[in-house]
């Protein structure tokens, strides 16, 4: 069989691991995080061949069949997106800056009420594989399903890059090998998940590692607590007690500086939240609106809860990690960074065995998230450009062929790209992607469902402009420019570009449509209302289903 080298390979990184066991035992592991880490990374491939066994289809691959459930594929959302830039990101920025890191969290979980109203419904109703789909109803469907695409592949390899390199750290640290490695052997059980389980299989380790994140955190949560009596007030002293900045952690400033900075920072979190494509494909996997509508309930639910822990948690590494020469390098830097805040607290917290449950943890949501996001990617490549664009006719096991190169060629980029951001804070990472996301993905989607206006020409210049903002801002400002690259100063002053971006994706989709005069634009106007009937109710405009 064509990928029997992928089984082989996930065999191997079985094999290579264990013996870096004495390594764990600088950080008084005992084995037993080794022992929890190889026990969830086996249950989860006995998942990926369970998955295989009834992926038989495209519809199986991409969707899961659309037999997933509200609450399942609920779990599954909130699975996508309490990654790693959430837990190790998000706690190493309260840890590191207090106040501010907040930000990451209440801006990441205010996007989801865009979600529930604005799209989920209608996506449902419009949509088969990828959000493409919708759009694509009435505007030309060859280049707006580039543009999706290239929308799509932008976030998702930024995406992967943050959690790569959150994967990287944890195990490097895990088992005392090189950095290199460790993001080598977890791409490869990534690419292993994708191409043999498909869509099933993703979700179903989205919702193993859900539940044991949750559980996880309540329990460091309460063990945290429990060391200060349950009182938030002695927390908050001891944290101020230990951070450089003292009382000013708890106050806003450290992070973000300026007023066009925090604003553009919130419209890259709320808007890019909507604009994400592994979690818009999500939705695709459920039998109807209504079980929809449930996912993004219950999603909302679980990711509050979840933040909630994360700021307990981060204030708790504060206290009880900082400055602890137990987890920091003879220059006080903590071992791994930042990153690591959440992990050394479940040492403090619980000892080893809690410390090996987290790692384990910590990897499941890793391999999850990146299971989504490159089954995502693979869709857009195989599904929108492949199947739509390059090859109409494709057979099925074609597209599932072609899907699984595609995961594979995502794969080695997110290797390479993590090995180059080996320094960056997670949560950082990510928010470029939730930029590209917030600039193109958002813009081109609720002007498709809701402005009867758009054309295509529209939308494509619009999308041009914000994608190629997006990431020019990125890769000419500090983060890239000076951090990455090593220049003195950077193009752009600004870290944070949503908000010029997207500005710009709606201002030239918005103008462009208006002075569009065509015989085309004229159809795609008219083709509106159809739209709107078959988002509204889930009939085709003769009452068909849709």
């Amino acid at each position: 069989m064509l990928f029997r080298p992928l089984a082989a390979a996930a065999a191997l990184v079985l094999l290579l691991l264990p013996p870096a066991a004495s390594a764990a035992e600088a950080v008084n592991s005992g084995g037993v995080a080794i022992t929890f880490f190889l026990a969830f990374v086996t249950a989860t491939l006995g998942v990926t061949w369970w998955a295989a066994r009834r992926t038989h289809s495209t519809h199986d691959f991409y969707v899961a069949g659309g037999r997933i459930s509200g609450l399942q594929n609920g779990l599954a959302i909130a699975g996508d997106f309490m990654s790693a830039a959430s837990f190790l990101g998000v706690t190493g920025l309260i840890f590191g800056f207090g106040f501010d890191g907040l930000i990451y969290a209440v801006g990441g979980l205010a996007g989801w009420p865009l979600v529930l109203f604005l799209l989920s419904e209608r996506l449902k109703n419009l949509g088969k594989y990828t959000f493409a789909d919708a759009v694509t109803l009435r505007l030309a469907a060859t280049p707006i399903r580039c543009l999706a695409a290239s929308g799509s592949l932008v976030a998702v390899v930024l995406y992967l890059i943050g959690q790569m390199v959150g994967a990287g750290k944890l195990i490097q640290i895990l088992f005392g090998i090189d950095y290199a490695v460790a993001v080598g052997c977890v791409g490869t059980l990534m690419m292993v998940y994708v191409c043999f389980g498909g869509m099933l299989a993703t979700t179903w380790v989205q919702i193993i590692k859900a539940v044991l994140l949750l559980s996880g955190g309540s329990l460091v949560t309460v063990l945290v607590l429990a060391q200060f009596n349950f009182s938030l007030d002695q927390l908050f002293v001891a944290a101020t007690q230990q951070h450089a900045r003292g009382v000013a952690v708890l106050a806003p400033g450290g992070l973000v500086h300026d007023p066009v900075s925090v604003l553009s920072l919130g419209t890259a979190l709320v808007f890019g939240t909507a604009g994400l494509p592994h979690i818009l494909m999500r939705f695709f996997t459920v039998p109807n609106a209504r079980e929809a509508r449930r996912s993004v309930f219950f999603a909302t639910a679980f990711i509050g809860y979840f933040y909630v822990l994360t700021f307990i948690i981060g204030f708790g590494a504060m206290a009880l990690v900082m400055g602890n020469p137990q987890f920091a390098d003879a220059t006080g830097r903590l071992l791994g960074g930042d990153n690591m805040a959440a992990i050394h607290l479940a040492h403090v917290a619980g000892g080893p065995v809690l410390l090996g449950f987290m790692s384990a943890v910590c990897f499941a949501t890793i391999l999850a998230v990146v299971s989504g996001l490159t089954l995502s990617g693979a869709s857009a490549i195989s599904h929108d450009l492949y199947a739509s664009v390059f090859h109409p006719h494709a057979s099925e096991q074609e597209l599932v062929r072609v899907s699984r190169y595609a995961t594979i060629a995502l794969g080695v980029v997110a290797v390479l790209l993590a090995l180059l951001f080996e320094s960056q804070n997670v949560a950082y990472l990510v928010l470029m992607a939730f930029t590209v996301g917030a600039s193109v993905n958002f813009p081109l989607l609720f002007l498709a469902l809701y402005w009867r206006h758009l054309t295509t020409s529209g939308a494509l210049t619009g999308g041009v402009l914000g994608l190629v903002l997006a990431v020019g801002c990125i890769v000419l400002g500090p983060t890239v420019w000076v951090e990455v690259l090593g220049h003195a100063e950077p193009i752009v002053p600004y870290k944070y570009p949503a908000l010029f971006a997207m500005c710009a994706s709606f201002s030239g989709s918005i103008v462009v449509s208006l002075l569009d005069r065509s015989e085309r634009a004229a159809r795609e106007r008219a083709g509106f209302n159809a739209q709107y009937i078959r988002a509204q109710t889930g009939l085709g405009a003769e009452g068909t289903p849709a």
